[in-house]
């Protein structure tokens, strides 16, 4: 089954290819066949999700998905949130995003946070929706050089290393987005 994922996030797009059964042919587009990044101009995860995938959907047609991923922290009232990537500035700097991050969380005893992933997913007519969770909190310093975005401060429930501690299969076991694509792909397989 072919299915167009609507990302230009490299990173992404490796996680879920890593992730997805092979029963589905995972069909990417480039820069130079959307003309330009997809603006995330939604107040929520879901609503982001769905401008990709509209977005994608009306370039291609056919079965699309797309994820919007947040940071929520407790002691930041579930901030950065839907301004995770932008949380230092439009720049999409990771490592201003976390070093933004920790200094805001520098006098916070409750650390606890969670990733959480929500994917659309797109047939020109239905929208279904997609969630994973991967709760844990932030440490005290950046550690690991895997993953990407903030998983070089974040440690998931039940470890003591950060995500980018960890292996990619280590990480694709437990991950959000591995969760969210396990509830959309169980979908797909019951129709």
């Amino acid at each position: 089954m072919e299915i167009y994922l609507a990302s230009q996030n490299q990173n992404k797009i490796e996680e879920i290819r890593a992730c997805l059964p092979p029963k589905f042919k995972l069909i990417t587009l480039s820069k130079e066949d959307i003309g330009h990044e997809i603006e995330e101009t939604g107040t929520t995860l879901e609503e982001n999700a769905c401008i990709k995938a509209e977005f994608v959907y009306k370039l291609k047609g056919g079965l699309v998905f797309s994820d919007d991923t947040g940071l929520e922290v407790d002691a930041l009232n579930n901030a950065p949130g839907v301004y995770s990537a932008r949380y230092s500035g439009l720049a999409h700097d990771s490592e201003a995003n976390m070093n933004l991050l920790l200094a805001n969380l520098e006098s916070q005893i409750n650390r606890k946070a969670q990733f959480r992933t929500v994917f659309c997913l797109y047939n020109g007519k239905d929208k279904f929706f997609f969630q994973g969770i991967l709760a844990g909190q932030i440490g005290h310093s950046k550690k690991g050089t895997n993953g990407f975005g903030y998983d070089p401060i974040f440690i998931p429930d039940g470890f003591t290393k950060t995500l980018a501690e960890l292996s990619a299969d280590e990480k694709n076991e437990i991950s959000h987005r591995a969760m969210a694509l396990k509830e959309m792909t169980a979908y797909l397989n019951s129709l």
